[in-house]
């Protein structure tokens, strides 16, 4: 008996290295040498977190609330933790179960003088079961479970990332609309102003009809203009409440998007950079390495299982009374099961899990190109936002200064009412087209922060 059981554990022993299935590898690729746009900037992004790149205070409170009540952020952090969880399951696994059974009955028979009898029978037993792990099944597949939680990780700092992002942007966005209904209402008081004088021209005989019904039209312009921005202000409001997990902090309203300082440009770095540190790249190699280790689940399928099971307890006759020695019971069993045929079942378990790690390789790989786009975008964005708001000021100036002439032109009588309104609507547009390109520089400078990695920092 003792021969046997030494063999037993030099068998174990002998396939106890054994791990079936390829060892993770990232795919390779060529990152390029460095982006096509490139910006003047000294700050690096891994260095600088988000409460010191957006130093404006009230942007840094907006993210604080966010961060401690966005729903979708204690939504991911709760994955965190159940993957955690799996990963304790699949633990588990290496280890032996033991469970405590316990039985009760009561049996009717006739001997053979067909005397009927009756006889109870109490059992309790400890039952023991332990599969080893010859092939590597249970390794491969704590690899699986620690992956994927990493991969949990890393989505939470990509929430995290995105969502100090999204209260920024809708930040910008309201004083966007904010400047957009102060241009509306400025445009609106100025426009009633000028119907007031059209009518009391037109009522004196000086002027014809037509100007009083385009000097209204105008009018009723600035007004509708004036409700859309109102809408607009709102309902972005509403977007940075549910960012804010259903806090409504008091904004500024004071705060000028054209008057305050810019955001600080940030050095790109070289791309190859981008892969360890965006947090969305990383999550994706975590989940290629958990789909790549259950390939090595699916070949140990294939192969051999050894499970060890064994049983102590105590039998009675009489109900909880147990007289020693003769009322116990042990059993000690080594299982082998051996898959012989399954009509090519666990063979094309091993190639669905090969052709779920050749989607998430292209998954992971897809990942990284639409990274080194984002960063891209960004760098071209506000490369050209800053020479395009350059020239929307200068179309500003211009259009106040053809509005004063063509009004002295006006009024002097030297041309038309509707050179009048071509030209004020013209400013109209660019001052509301130079608020837009403002904020889409800040924007710009967001996405380029977030697309470099950025901002993903918990505490300051």
């Amino acid at each position: 008996m003792r021969n046997r059981f030494i063999t037993l554990f030099l068998v174990v022993f002998s396939f106890g290295g054994c791990t079936l299935g390829p060892d993770f590898q990232l795919p390779g690729m060529d990152a390029p040498q460095q982006y096509r746009t490139s910006l003047d900037a000294e700050v690096q992004i891994a260095d600088l977190p988000w409460w010191e790149y957006y130093e404006d205070p009230q942007i840094q409170s907006l993210i604080k609330t966010a961060l401690e009540n966005n729903q979708d952020l204690k939504r991911t952090l709760a994955r965190i933790e159940e993957s955690a969880a799996l990963l304790g399951i699949a633990r588990a696994d290496y280890f032996p179960q033991i469970d405590l059974r316990g039985s009760t009955g009561r049996n009717e028979f006739e001997d053979t003088a067909r005397v009927l009898e009756e006889r109870e029978s109490t059992a309790v037993a400890a039952q023991g079961f332990w599969e080893l792990d010859l092939f590597g099944k249970f390794r491969r597949a704590n690899e699986a479970a620690r992956a994927e939680m990493l991969a949990q990780e890393y989505f939470y700092r990509a929430t995290t990332l995105a969502l100090v992002a999204r209260v920024a942007s809708t930040y910008f966005e309201i004083l966007d609309f904010e400047n957009r209904l102060k241009i509306s209402q400025e445009t609106l008081a100025s426009r009633k102003e000028a119907t007031r004088i059209i009518s009391e021209r037109f009522n004196r005989g000086y002027v014809a009809q037509i100007d009083l019904f385009q000097a209204q039209i105008q009018e009723e312009e600035a007004a509708s203009a004036v409700q859309a921005a109102q809408r607009a202000v709102r309902q972005r409001q509403n977007a940075l409440f549910v960012l804010l997990g259903g806090a409504r902090p008091p904004l500024d309203g004071s705060v000028s998007l054209l008057t305050r300082p810019s955001l600080m440009p940030v050095a790109s770095g070289i791309p190859s950079e981008l892969l360890e540190r965006r947090p969305d790249i990383q999550a994706a190699a975590q989940e290629l390495r958990a789909q790549n280790a259950r390939i090595g689940v699916a070949e140990a399928l294939r192969f051999p299982s050894l499970a060890l099971t064994g049983t102590f307890g105590l039998e009675s006759l009489e109900l909880v009374e147990f007289n020693g020695e003769q009322d116990r019971f042990w059993n000690f069993s080594a299982d082998l099961l051996s898959p012989l045929l399954s009509a090519n079942r666990n063979i094309n378990r091993v190639r669905v899990e090969e052709y779920r790690t050749e989607q998430l390789a292209q998954s992971y790989y897809e990942t990284v190109l639409q990274a080194f786009r984002e960063v891209e975008d960004a760098l071209i964005a506000i490369h050209t936002l800053k020479e395009e708001y350059a020239a929307r000021t200068r179309q500003v100036k211009a259009g106040r200064g053809a509005t004063r002439l063509s009004r002295a032109r006006y009024n002097g009588g030297e041309t038309t009412y509707l050179e009048v309104l071509e030209v004020e609507r013209s400013l109209f547009e660019s001052q509301l087209a130079q608020s837009n390109t403002r904020k889409d520089l800040y924007l710009a400078h967001i996405d380029l922060y977030r697309a470099l990695g950025g901002g993903w920092e918990l505490q300051e």
